[in-house]
């Protein structure tokens, strides 16, 4: 095989990997009916290191994560992937669970990873007809919950996954009201910087959120992201994903 025929392939590879990664993170769409959902996930390489996912569950609940692997490139592609199959699979069997879906996860996880590997994981389950949220939060950014102008954050949980074989996990739950909105972010939203070398910061994502709060999910997921490029300039050094929840 010549060198440019090598390239070539390789280069296909790469692009074909792209698509995978990028089809293997659902779309919201029209996922409940008291739902309004969107997402979206900028990577800052080819692969990255960010995922996303809505994963309807046969109690007609729906699930909801978000999760971030240490590094980045290939490496960090190849642990979310590892991530989310699992989580996929634990969700299929014991969905509504969040502590046991996690602690499934986190032994697949630290079985089938290097010593220095892990991820962060948010975890939630909707369910529509008591608009009861119930979470675990691996180690991740707490989601903010926006109601009535006022601000709360989801932080029950444990130690991100993949760490440690044995770790457990402790459930959060929230009711929501009608109007109520979930935003679900990765840290290379909040650490993104600008050229004065300052944060956004958990304060930049607040505002930007109570500023367009009015706006239906996928505009507020566009508003964040406009807020952010403005603040950065548009120079992102990390994989930043921002999931939105807007209860009807």
């Amino acid at each position: 095989m010549s060198t440019d025929t090598a390239i070539i392939d390789v280069s296909h590879d790469w692009i074909t990997a792209c698509d995978i990664q990028e089809r293997f993170m659902r779309r919201p769409g029209d996922a409940m009916d008291v739902l309004d959902c969107g997402a979206r996930c900028r990577q800052v390489r080819a692969l990255g290191g960010d995922c996303y996912d809505f994963l309807p569950l046969s109690s007609g609940r729906l699930a909801l994560a978000v999760g971030d692997a240490s590094g980045k490139g290939l490496p960090a592609a190849l642990m979310i992937s590892n991530v989310q199959s699992s989580l996929r699979t634990a969700a299929s069997f014991i969905g509504d669970d969040g502590p046991a879906v996690l602690g499934a996860v986190n032994r697949q996880v630290h079985a089938s990873s290097l010593a220095d590997r892990y991820a962060t994981l948010f975890y939630g389950v909707f369910d529509g007809a008591s608009r009861m949220l119930r979470y675990v939060n691996a180690g991740h950014n707490p989601p903010m919950i926006v109601r009535r102008g006022t601000v709360g954050w989801l932080d029950a949980g444990g130690l991100p996954v993949g760490i440690f074989a044995e770790s457990t996990y402790e459930e959060g739950c929230v009711r929501l009201s009608p109007g109520d909105i979930l935003v679900a972010y990765t840290d290379g939203v909040v650490e993104a910087r600008n050229r004065a070398d300052e944060d956004w910061g958990v304060a930049g994502l607040q505002r930007a959120v109570l500023e367009n709060r009015e706006r239906d999910a996928n505009g507020l997921v566009d508003a964040i992201l406009a807020s952010l490029d403005e603040f950065s300039g548009g120079l992102l050094t990390d994989d930043a994903t921002v999931v939105v929840i807007r209860v009807r």
